[in-house]
């Protein structure tokens, strides 16, 4: 099920339990029923509640926005220290310099290919990307330079590996949902609390009332899909890409 028909039956399905619940209501309501007599303390703790889940959202939506961005950086950071190893390898002889760089190109492929498809699905990297970067790490430790050149390159390339290994760590750990389950309760609480109090100030069956009680509970389904797409840096729809990799080894990656 693709994210955009998951926001349109959330936002549908939240609209018409608002708007349902409203009429029904109403029907209860007597006729000589006066609105206007609603206590000034319903109508403060409504707004009170409704600022204080507000700013819950907005903190929500700036910590899994703050988490999928640096899930994108880690994966910068992987690809250009591979792409330094690779252009600087230009230094060691051919035969170790092609093995560097075909051995590279073998893991930028199945970063792309099998261990992204592996974080979308599992939230996991792979065994055979282990592998792979461990041999680029022994292509480049187990050389012994010949000459001064060579080893001027040479503790330079070490460390470009250990920064790739490192960045992989980093993505391997943001592969996950961030957001804790304790938190979805209680956004899932507070929403449900929220609208729930719109009921409160005695919506009646006018278009107007019935309008802006569907788009407001439209709205908070949508900021919940928001938090909910972005909690998966690498499985939903606004996620991090493997752009860093294709733009810098576009023959590796089919590019």
């Amino acid at each position: 099920m693709s994210e955009w028909l998951v926001l349109t039956i959330a936002m549908a399905s939240a609209c018409a339990v608002v708007l349902t619940t409203a009429v029904l209501s109403n029907r209860r309501i007597a006729d000589d029923d006066d609105p206007s007599q609603t206590p000034d303390v319903i109508e403060y703790m409504t707004m009170m509640i409704g600022v204080v889940y507000a700013i819950v959202l907005g903190l929500a939506i700036a910590g899994v926005w703050e988490g999928r961005s640096a899930a994108q950086e880690s994966v910068r950071m992987e690809a250009q220290a591979l792409h330094e190893v690779s252009a600087r390898s230009a230094v060691y002889p051919v035969e170790v310099r092609d093995r560097i760089r075909k051995d590279v190109d073998a893991y930028v492929a199945h970063v792309v290919g099998a261990e992204w498809k592996s974080m979308t699905d599992d939230g996991n990297l792979t065994e055979e990307g282990t592998r792979l970067l461990d041999r680029v790490r022994a292509d480049v430790t187990e050389y012994k330079p010949r000459t001064d050149h060579e080893g001027q390159a040479y503790q330079p390339l070490v460390d470009q590996v250990a920064a790739a290994d490192d960045a992989r760590g980093s993505r391997g750990q943001n592969a996950g949902a961030t957001m804790p389950g304790v938190v979805w309760f209680g956004l899932i609480t507070g929403a449900v609390v929220t609208v729930g109090l719109i009921f409160t100030l005695q919506i009646r069956r006018t278009f107007r009332e019935l309008l802006l009680a569907g788009l407001f509970s439209v709205l908070i389904a949508f900021l919940l899909f928001l938090i909910w797409d972005f909690d998966a840096p690498f499985g939903r729809g606004i996620s991090a890409t493997t752009a860093p990799f294709v733009d810098l080894f576009p023959r590796a990656t089919g590019g």
